[in-house]
């Protein structure tokens, strides 16, 4: 349990750290410009442009996180199958993380459709203007909702990474090992 994953912690943090604030920022930043754009047919040329600049940042970060995941998850797993509470907030860092995923590859399918949907006039790269076309105006509906469940999902995930970390503590530590064994007994 003394064990350091100083490069794989490393990995996760700053995977972690990238995706959630490069999709929050997109969101933000890249969106939030590309609406200002005084022509309406060059707001989805800019977003797009912003959004494609992000993507294999975006990617490494992403790649980065789960080489990070595995490797801790690997370094800790006598703590994951042993100490109390260790497996469940393991649990939900699997599950937020295959949902962050799933939402991050969708969205970035809605963006494909929106760079073919270049020209188009529009309020903004998640707003359909009256004059936008159905297919680019469903994929933007589409995309206005995962372009906040994306920094939901993966700031849920430095919540319970938090907790996992406070999990680590010494005084932590000995009662929730000594916790599976008094319940196999029958004790609590």
């Amino acid at each position: 349990m003394t064990q350091r994953n100083t490069v794989f912690r490393t990995l996760h943090e700053l995977g972690l750290a990238a995706w959630f604030g490069g999709t929050l920022a997109g969101a933000v930043a890249v969106n939030g410009a590309a609406a200002e754009a005084s022509d309406p047919r060059e707001r989805l040329r800019i977003a797009n442009a912003g959004w494609a600049r992000w993507t294999p940042v975006n990617l490494a970060a992403i790649g980065a996180h789960l080489v990070g995941t595995t490797g801790v998850g690997w370094g800790n797993k006598g703590r994951i199958v042993a100490q109390k509470g260790v497996a469940a907030s393991s649990a939900a860092m699997t599950g937020l993380t295959v949902a962050a995923l799933g939402v991050t590859a969708y969205s970035r399918m809605l963006g494909k459709k929106l760079e073919a949907a270049e020209g188009q006039p529009v309020e903004g790269a998640t707003e359909p203007a009256a004059g936008t076309e159905e297919p680019a105006s469903a994929a933007q509906r589409r995309l206005r909702v995962c372009q906040w469940v994306i920094p939901a999902l993966t700031g849920a995930l430095v919540v319970v990474n938090a907790l996992h970390g406070e999990q680590q503590r010494p005084g932590q530590q000995l009662p929730g090992l000594l916790a599976r064994p008094a319940q196999v007994l029958g004790l609590t």
